[in-house]
């Protein structure tokens, strides 16, 4: 079904490229979060403050502990019990880019529910940045027939999948969970 598009998706993010592609919730410009210089290109592109954060995705929390220093054993019930995306903010990032990395040494990690992303993921044997496929300070796009054609004409491949679902998504619930597992909500 997206054999193809995987196909070329990983090649690009090999390569330090940027892809725009479908997620579990709005469309994302992605690349390789262990590559600096392609987390520049994203900001570049969005025309977004270095200082800004930008979350991965990852496509099953066995891998959390290999980004997060260590993980709250709520997170993994957060992860399963949550009815919709949820990106979850932890403390502690490691084996990512420094520019990726708040200055408090968090990082926030989506387990992604999207086939397309969890096979990409997968076979890319690394996180992938996720960020919403739009200029800054413009409105998120609920679709791909929203997004800028700035945005489609800056990265280096467009995934076919899904570009023509109509259906209007919306952005995860973010919260942000300490290292003794309380947690604060920044995005319902």
């Amino acid at each position: 079904m997206f054999k193809k598009d995987i196909e070329q998706a990983l090649d690009v993010l090999k390569r330090g490229g940027i892809i725009l592609y479908p997620t579990d919730t709005i469309w994302g410009i992605g690349c390789d979060a262990t590559n600096p210089e392609a987390i520049e290109k994203v900001n570049e592109l969005k025309g977004r403050s270095k200082n800004k954060n930008l979350i991965i995705l990852l496509d099953t929390d066995s891998k959390l502990s290999s980004y997060v220093r260590e993980v709250p054993d709520v997170a993994y019930e957060l992860i399963e019990c949550s009815d919709k995306p949820l990106t979850i903010i932890y403390s502690g990032a490691r084996n990512l880019s420094p520019n990726l990395i708040a200055a408090d040494g968090t990082i926030g990690i989506r387990i992604v529910k999207h086939a397309f992303c969890e096979e990409l993921i997968h076979r890319f044997r690394k996180p992938i940045v996720s960020t919403s496929a739009n200029l800054t300070n413009h409105p998120s796009p609920k679709n791909f027939s929203e997004i800028e054609e700035e945005i489609i004409q800056g990265v280096d491949y467009v995934v076919n999948y899904q570009r023509e679902d109509q259906q209007k998504n919306s952005a995860s619930t973010i919260i942000k969970l300490g290292p003794s597992g309380q947690f604060d909500l920044i995005r319902k």
